[in-house]
């Protein structure tokens, strides 16, 4: 069957005119161009749509069933058609962002506010897992983009800094170190770590900075959760070495926490696949987070600016 548009459109604006000359006035065509359309759909129906009378014309039964049922389709037909439109605009639609638990909890409600404020209807998905999926995630194209904590393997994809956050320390209240301002990295040297595992974005910067600093300590346990490790903490086991966003600890634990000295950041970065363009809606939300950044880093805690040199 052939049968176009336009002659679907005819037949809805004669259908609704009441007249050939009229509908023709109303779409921009001759009346006999519209004739000639209406006949033309008729004998690819193989029915009379209309009556035509030298007064007036008027839908069949068969017309008006055809009328109502078209009327509907071509609705939804509009609206698929916006909604592509929307979509390609970036104005609607699903992004998926990948992103460890601790910046799920300590960046993406507000960046989910954020979006909900200046992108309603933009669905943004979160993949809350551990860094390297997140990484490898972004790698085969199962989500949009992530955030991530910096890393030595991310040359192949396309990183920008969206802000920084600084290390401290937390021991219990009875600890040794809970009567100091602050904490040289170095007196971390022998003194028992609780740390998050190797899952985590932040274990092999912790890991280069003690070393960087002299400072060797056994591990006595090491964890998936920054909770867990909190927990542990606050019961004796060690102290923690920990990123500000991995912050506040649970409500009522008798932990203090301290700066550590020289104040040394981690960085943490929007990622994407290089040569592989976003969609619309999703480079949207992307440089929606981009624009954010000033606001997202005033989530991580700030080292005291009195705190310049080293302790102890």
């Amino acid at each position: 069957m052939n049968v176009r548009l336009r002659q679907l459109e005819v037949f809805l604006a004669v259908a609704r005119q009441q007249g050939f000359g009229r509908a023709g006035d109303a779409i921009g065509l001759s009346q006999s161009a519209v004739s000639r359309s209406i006949r033309e759909l008729e004998a690819e129906l193989a029915v009379r749509l209309f009556d035509r009378t030298t007064r007036e014309v008027a839908l069949t039964d068969i017309g008006r069933r055809f009328y109502l049922a078209l009327s509907r389709q071509l609705e939804q037909l509009d609206q698929v058609l916006e909604e592509t439109r929307r979509l390609a605009e970036g104005e609607q639609g699903t992004v998926h962002v990948a992103t460890s638990p601790t910046l799920s909890g300590g960046l993406m409600p507000a960046i989910l506010a954020a979006c909900g404020a200046q992108l309603p209807s933009v669905h943004l998905q979160v993949h809350d897992q551990v860094q390297k999926l997140n990484i490898d995630s972004v790698r085969a194209g199962e989500v949009d983009f992530g955030i991530v904590v910096e890393a030595d393997d991310l040359d192949d994809l396309d990183c920008r800094p969206l802000l920084t956050d600084g290390f401290w320390l937390l021991c219990r209240n009875d600890h040794r170190f809970a009567a100091m301002a602050s904490v040289a990295w170095r007196q971390l040297h022998g003194e028992k770590l609780v740390l998050l595992d190797y899952q985590s974005g932040s274990r092999s910067l912790i890991d280069r900075l003690l070393g960087e600093y002299g400072a060797h300590c056994p591990v006595a346990q090491q964890l998936g959760h920054s909770t867990s490790v909190f927990r542990l903490v606050a019961a004796g086991v060690g102290v923690t070495v920990t990123p500000g966003l991995a912050l506040p600890v649970p409500e009522g634990s008798p932990v203090r926490l301290l700066p550590l000295l020289p104040y040394r950041q981690r960085t943490i970065m929007l990622i994407r696949r290089k040569r592989h363009g976003l969609s619309p809606v999703a480079e949207r939300v992307w440089q929606l987070i981009l624009a954010q950044s000033a606001e997202l880093q005033k989530l991580a805690p700030a080292a005291p600016e009195a705190l310049t040199g080293e302790a102890g």
